[in-house]
């Protein structure tokens, strides 16, 4: 009798949680694997060792490793940067993101009815029409259109 040892993998695979790929067989042991009908069969075989797994395949990190050593050789520290802020991020870049956390500290003053709204689209305005250096500045602003 032809027994179908695909099917004998996969019963081994269930049983130890593993793909199927990954279980192995004893090639001299292959007719007592044929014969293991039950579970218990198949148990007693992996301990005696005619059944086993392949250890699993992972993501090699050589190639990030040899990446990060050519990345420290050329030497991008914080010590090695030279030259102004803005030649390594644009100045619009850095523009962006004042004028973005300026006009969410207003509309967060606005909400919390800290500043009316005219005072928000002055302020805003100002903003806008970059009058207004940095948030420390819109804070002092802010305070001084409270004591008017």
């Amino acid at each position: 009798m032809v027994v179908n040892i695909a099917k004998k993998r996969e019963l081994v695979a269930r049983i130890l949680g593993v793909g199927v790929n990954r279980v192995r067989f004893e090639p001299d042991k292959l007719e007592d694997v044929a014969d293991s009908i039950t579970r218990d069969n198949i148990r007693s075989l992996v301990n005696s060792g005619a059944i086993w797994t392949a250890r699993e395949k992972g993501t090699s990190r050589g190639r990030a490793k040899a990446k990060r050593a050519v990345w420290k050789a050329h030497g991008k520290g914080a010590g090695s940067k030279k030259g102004a802020k803005t030649a390594r991020v644009g100045k619009k870049a850095v523009y962006v993101v004042r004028v973005r956390s300026m006009r969410y500290h207003l509309k967060v003053l606005k909400d919390r009815k800290d500043i009316t709204n005219e005072t928000y689209w002055q302020l805003y305005k100002k903003v806008n029409g970059a009058q207004v250096r940095s948030l420390a500045h819109l804070r002092d602003l802010v305070k001084e259109a409270k004591t008017r």
